[in-house]
């Protein structure tokens, strides 16, 4: 019996330790809101976004993390208390941190998205911020106004006298090129001319294809008078770009929430390849392109 009791106190002795170590180890939480971002310029854009959205509406100081790699890093920072909020796409969040089905229904992703991160993570999922960053099939601006083309089920009539151009990823994965063509009937000019993402627009711009396979935000194609089709049949899963913020800091900082609502619908998809330009093709400081953007938009 009086092992039995010492062997209790070693016990709870040695929890006692190992809580204080973890304590210890623990990040400090910082007395202001922590905004992160991945690794690409619309990102930083739309972290540099939040957070002077915030400071905008409060006399916050809000910490930017950008630069965190991609979503699962994002993700596990914000589930751990690292970064406070940062913006996800509602297709990724679904099928690569959810892990749930794909599913091409704008509302019903958006609240699967709501309610899983919700029970989970404690995370709160606002209201999208107006665009989606999905693929986007892309002709020259010319070819669209004198063929009179703004859909891809438009653009299947002329697609078999076309030379496409895709990214080897695009050609290989199941919501890519096989996908779709069964879905529009598309046919082209030959075999897909495969390259790497980069070279896509040039070779657009010089002719050597006629249609290309990009992102639907992507700079160049405001930039260079291009056309996105539309996917009127909706065969891409939909990738609304919304913030993720965890239910404690909305609690402890009420005001990220008016924040939040303030954006909610206000970012365009030409709005985003304007600011996507802006940083990438002009070098401008993404900072000062949100900051003109606020200004223009009265936010």
């Amino acid at each position: 019996m009086i092992q039995g009791t010492q062997s209790r106190k070693y016990v709870q002795l040695f929890v006692s330790v190992c809580l204080l170590t973890l304590t210890a180890c623990a990040p400090p939480r910082p007395n202001h809101p922590v905004i992160g971002a991945k690794n690409f310029t619309e990102q930083v854009i739309l972290g540099e976004l939040l957070a002077q959205e915030i400071e905008a509406r409060s006399h916050l100081k809000v910490e930017r993390r950008f630069y965190l790699a991609g979503s699962y890093i994002c993700h596990q920072a914000l589930v751990a208390g690292r970064i406070d909020a940062y913006v996800e796409y509602t297709g990724t969040a679904l099928t690569a941190i959810l892990k749930q089905p794909l599913d091409r229904d704008p509302d019903s992703v958006l609240k699967t998205v709501r309610a899983l991160y919700a029970s989970r993570y404690h995370v709160t999922t606002a209201d999208p911020l107006g665009f989606e960053n999905t693929f986007a099939m892309v002709i020259r601006g010319d070819d669209a106004d004198r063929l009179h083309l703004r859909t891809l089920s438009e653009a299947a009539r002329y697609t078999p006298q076309w030379k496409l151009g895709v990214g080897y990823e695009f050609e290989q994965r199941p919501d890519g090129l096989g996908g779709l063509s069964a879905a529009y009937g598309l046919h082209f000019d030959g075999a897909p001319r495969t390259m790497d993402l980069g070279l896509l627009y040039r070779a657009l711009t010089a002719h050597q294809v006629d249609m290309i396979a990009a992102n639907s935000t992507d700079g160049p194609i405001q930039a260079l008078h291009l056309a996105a089709l539309a996917d009127d049949r909706h065969y891409f899963p939909p990738y609304q770009a919304v913030p993720l913020v965890r239910d404690e800091a909305l609690a402890r900082w009420p005001e990220i929430r008016s924040a939040l609502q303030a954006l909610a619908g206000r970012v365009t998809a030409d709005d985003m390849r304007s600011m996507n330009e802006a940083v990438d093709g002009q070098h401008r400081d993404a900072a000062e392109v949100v900051r003109e953007f606020r200004q223009n938009k009265r936010l």
